[in-house]
Order: C-alpha cells, then sequence, then structure tokens
C-alpha cells in the first residue's frame, strides 16, 4: 500500500526558512519522479516542484522558482523542500505525490500524479 507522509510544516515570519519532508512507503521508490503541491483556502491544488529518480532534474513553477529547492534520499525514500524567502501568499497545505510517468516534469499539472499526502501546514505572517 502506497503511503506517503509530510512533516516540518510551521509557522515563520515573511523572509523565514523551512524544510519540509515527505517520507514515503509501499513501492520501489527510486523508480518514480516526485512533486510537491500546495493549496490554499478555496483555490485549487497547484503543483510547485518536481524532480527526477535519481534527482539530477528538477522543474519549478515560478512563483517558487530561486527560493526553494526541491531534493530526495533515495536511501531513505525521503523528499525535501527547502523553502527560502517565505512569502505571505506561500500561505498553502503543502504535500507530496508520486508521479505516474516522469515525462515532461515542467508540467507539474496534479493530472500527472497520484497518491497525495495529508500535507503539512505552512503560515506566514507579514
Amino acid at each position: 500500500q502506497v503511503y506517503q507522509r509530510e512533516s516540518g510544516g510551521g509557522s515563520v515570519e515573511t523572509g523565514g526558512s523551512l524544510t519540509l519532508s515527505c517520507t514515503s512507503t509501499g513501492f520501489i521508490y527510486n523508480n518514480y519522479c516526485m512533486g510537491w503541491f500546495r493549496q490554499a483556502p478555496g483555490k485549487e491544488r497547484e503543483g510547485i516542484a518536481a524532480i527526477s529518480t535519481t534527482g539530477d532534474n528538477t522543474r519549478y513553477v515560478n512563483s517558487v522558482k530561486g527560493r526553494f529547492t526541491i531534493s530526495r534520499d533515495n536511501s531513505k525514500n525521503t523528499l525535501y523542500l527547502r523553502m527560502d524567502g517565505l512569502k505571505p501568499e506561500d500561505f498553502s497545505m503543502y504535500s507530496c505525490a508520486r508521479r505516474l510517468h516522469c515525462g515532461d516534469l515542467s508540467r507539474l499539472t496534479p493530472d500527472f500524479y497520484r497518491y497525495w499526502g495529508p500535507g503539512t501546514q505552512v503560515t506566514v505572517s507579514s
């Protein structure tokens, strides 16, 4: 059974940093590309970052490019999202997901992903 669980969320001031983690079980982790998503209240789920199976290829949505860094440790079945320069508009529930097929990672639409974790909340105060 595929299971993913996020951690590391919290409340920070504008300009602060957080590192999120997502630990996965139930599948051969290093066979799959992975992604991070976020969903703010009243808004649709947004794909923000994706990473290849080996971690050498990453893609970001423009709103987080240069501030967020996605990485993975295949020995620990864990995905990370380092978030620097946080802004109030980054307030969201953040979750990870497994990509169906790697393909073009720049296509961050949720349709290409399955098995979202329950999420971890990020709050940024101004």
